[in-house]
């Protein structure tokens, strides 16, 4: 599959020092040239470490570590659409992780398929964000998962308008909001009581935090659907964070948009790997 292969890890975490020497050394034993981030380096006792992954990208990114991990290498390496285009394969060294699927314990018969050509690639879209203040864009950036729209520390309610396509749909009084990808419906909207949608639907889920109207339920919209939140009175701090790692504190008056990118992340997947198998695993179904 690929000459040159990148691998990437969650810094700090235990077990990447016990998987990546081994990792590392099975594939230059097997002539792949691998190029390390610096978690990974420092982890591995290497040095060597790449800063700047602007330039040539990996054939394959190797993600050691949970979700958030792979999250984070994804905005890392879609920073170019060379990068964008790399294919992530995500090891489980977190807890839950429906993203990272293959569990360290198969890393290298899972390596062998795939380097071998025995996989598929599962092209996932993401959401476009941007903020709006009259007329000048404040933020523009992607999420793979969610664009929230939530409150600081203090326990204050949010008040807020939402259109979709032009049209209005409700004003809210909330904790938040949660924008989410069909992928993210596993996630923070998950949390919040959201549907989990297949990731193969198209769809835009939309799940308010903690309404103060019960009748305020999430809602599932295509995801052609451009999505508009209308801040009108903010408690104390209120931030839109994309994929909980890139955000912006909101003022009163403030609209953020969100619809479908232009850009999509691409996943190795195992033939033998289903979504519904990731569900009945991590969640513990039947």
């Amino acid at each position: 599959m690929a000459e040159h292969i990148g691998i990437f890890s969650k810094p700090g975490n235990a077990v990447v020092a016990e998987v990546a020497p081994e990792l590392i050394r099975w594939l230059r034993r097997r002539n792949y040239t691998v190029e390390m981030d610096t978690s990974t380096a420092v982890a591995a006792g290497l040095g060597g470490a790449r800063e700047d992954w602007t330039g040539t990208p990996p054939k394959l990114a190797i993600v050691l570590g949970g979700d958030g991990t792979l999250l984070r290498v994804a905005r890392l390496l879609g920073a170019t659409p060379e990068g964008a285009e790399t294919p992530l394969l995500g090891v489980n060294l977190g807890t839950l992780g429906f993203l990272t699927e293959i569990p360290a314990t198969h890393l290298y018969p899972s390596l062998e398929a795939i380097l071998a050509g025995e996989y598929r690639e599962d092209r996932r879209h993401r959401l476009a964000a941007a903020v709006w203040r009259g007329s000048e864009c404040l933020l523009r950036g992607d999420a793979w998962n969610e664009a929230v729209i939530g409150k600081g520390a203090l326990a204050r309610i949010v008040h807020f308008d939402l259109h979709i396509d032009g049209e209005a749909v409700s004003a809210y009084r909330a904790d938040g909001l949660i924008i989410s990808t069909a992928t993210g419906s596993t996630a923070y909207s998950l949390s919040a009581g959201g549907p989990v949608l297949d990731p193969r639907v198209k769809a835009l889920v939309i799940t308010p935090i903690c309404p103060h109207t019960l009748t305020n339920r999430p809602l599932i919209v295509r995801d052609t659907s451009r999505v508009e939140v209308l801040l009108r009175a903010p408690a104390g701090a209120t931030y839109l964070t994309l994929d909980g790692q890139e955000g912006l504190e909101l003022a009163a008056g403030d609209r953020v948009t969100c619809e479908q990118s232009a850009h999509c992340v691409n996943l190795v997947r195992l033939p033998e790997y289903s979504f519904f198998d990731v569900l009945k695993n991590k969640l513990k179904w039947g």
